[in-house]
């Protein structure tokens, strides 16, 4: 395990199996550290996602396959018919190799062959983490995660990677004291979403606009207030498990999380031209998390950046093809703030 950490702020700790986050420790206004992440605390028990960087391909992947030039490709099919993060045994998967490393940075490598999972050409990424100080521009900033992502191949493919973090910001230490995040704010940056299928396969009409839906999160709602909707897009799924396209481009603040309990503030900052949010549909009590916790429905929350879902197959959506000679790039950050908590 790595830790990286800043003097009084928050420290991060890095397993290189699956270049994952397993740890996030953020201090409130009080000056007290907690663990902000669910998750497990060896990232090779099982395939939960925590906290893992997710390759080649983040997110679906409709029918496991795609044509690129010509060529038609198929994938490991890990999600009924599709494909879901990678494949069966995708980047999340593998052990990185540490190739840098300092007290507040760590990058890590990894070789994806041609072939890999079903991906055309042979794929070298690096993915660094590293805590800074979030400036003068946030005075009760309590320090940052920058994550770096970047990729080269040698073969026109697909490539979107991101982090998978579940986030709680009222903390993970207590498993006695976890509480879902129904009240924590959200807000983002998108006016419009991409609704899906059964299999939350974004459909041919997407994307729609989010005014007057559970998918408006412009105005910072909690999330609460539109998971107990009832809207068809969210029992569908049981929950948040949809893309919302970011507006604008560049890196840029695409998302803030406040927690009203603990007063921490995250403000998520990306380049990349989607933003999943799930609400840990998925998780139902039998996943042995950290200090012995059994994580369920609506304890945690994700945010993942990258890709829009099933792009390769998409050629209306952003573009998500990386060609020889040119550099993958994804570059976020998770900017920490510390506010007094609300009455």
């Amino acid at each position: 395990m790595i830790r990286l950490g800043l003097p009084g702020g928050l420290s991060a700790d890095i397993d290189p199996f699956g270049a994952a986050l397993v740890a996030l420790r953020v201090p409130d206004a009080a000056g007290r550290p907690a663990d902000v992440l669910a998750g497990v605390p060896d990232p090779r028990m099982g395939r939960g996602f925590f906290g893992v960087t997710i390759g080649r391909f983040a997110n679906r992947i409709a029918g496991a396959r795609f044509d690129l030039d010509g060529a038609a490709h198929r994938l490991s099919a890990n999600d009924g018919a599709h494909t879901l993060h990678g494949g069966a045994e995708g980047f999340d998967r593998r052990d990185w190799a540490v190739v840098d490393r300092s007290d507040v940075a760590v990058t890590l490598a990894l070789v994806s062959p041609d072939g890999d999972q079903g991906f055309p050409g042979r794929l070298e990424a690096r993915v660094t983490y590293g805590v800074q100080d979030n400036g003068a521009a946030d005075p009760g900033g309590v320090g940052r995660l920058a994550i770096t992502m970047i990729a080269t191949a040698d073969r026109a493919t697909p490539v979107s990677l991101t982090n998978h973090a579940f986030f709680n910001l009222d903390g993970t230490d207590d498993p006695a004291a976890i509480r879902a995040v129904d009240d924590h704010r959200l807000t983002i940056a998108a006016a419009r979403y991409l609704p899906v299928d059964d299999a939350a396969i974004p459909l041919g009409d997407a994307p729609q606009p989010v005014a007057g839906t559970p998918f408006d999160f412009r105005a910072g709602p909690t999330i609460g207030q539109g998971l107990r909707s009832g809207h068809p897009q969210l029992l569908r799924v049981r929950g948040y498990d949809h893309c919302l396209a970011l507006d604008g481009g560049g890196l840029r603040p695409a998302a803030v999380l406040q927690a009203s309990r603990s007063g921490r503030r995250m403000t998520l900052w990306t380049d990349a031209p989607g933003l999943q949010l799930y609400t840990g549909n998925g998780l139902d009590g039998t996943v042995a998390g950290k200090a012995g916790a059994a994580y369920r429905m609506g304890d945690a929350v994700c945010l993942e950046p990258g890709a829009w879902p099933d792009s390769p197959n998409r050629p209306d959506f952003p573009a998500c093809i990386l060609r020889p000679g040119t550099v993958y790039r994804h570059r976020m950050a998770l900017a920490f703030s510390a506010l007094p908590p609300c009455p």
